[in-house]
């Protein structure tokens, strides 16, 4: 019988406990790492010099490792930024830029890329995404680079 009493009176308490709505952090868990994000907006510009050579050393890096070919970027044209910061204040700063690329095999493709805030090695510093159109094989950006673009 007490047994019975028991297993109803923590039936009751669960029940009751899983009605309650989640509610959010309270200010003093706001104290401790959750006071949101801060950005401070400051990226490198589209022609700088290790942006480049990164997206060289990645594409040259993809291509032999995953699809068995030696293209390499061998040079960058007409590079130009395409928009910066072109979403909501709070969200991560990013500059898009746009370029033509020679590649080894003697063809102009066009590039776009973008340089983000916070999205580097853990979080550390900025990272870079890019795109070479008609070198998408694996469609992460498709159709013809598009989502690598604002």
């Amino acid at each position: 019988m007490a047994i019975s009493r028991v297993a109803a009176l923590v039936g009751t308490f669960l029940l009751a406990a899983l009605t309650v709505p989640a509610g959010a952090a309270d200010p003093f868990e706001k104290n401790f790492w959750m006071s949101g994000p801060r950005y401070d907006g400051v990226l490198p510009p589209c022609e700088h010099t290790y942006v480049l050579e990164r997206i060289q050393e990645r594409f040259h890096s993809k291509e032999y490792r995953f699809w068995n070919s030696d293209l390499k970027i061998v040079g960058f044209q007409g590079i130009r930024e395409t928009a910066f910061r072109p979403w909501a204040a709070q969200t991560i700063p990013r500059r898009f830029c746009s370029a033509i690329v020679l590649t080894s095999d003697g063809v102009r493709r066009p590039l776009h890329y973008s340089i983000a805030e916070d999205t580097g090695m853990i979080g550390a510093n900025w990272g870079v995404e890019w795109c070479v159109t008609g070198t998408d094989r694996n469609w992460a950006y498709n159709p013809g680079c598009a989502m690598a673009q604002p």
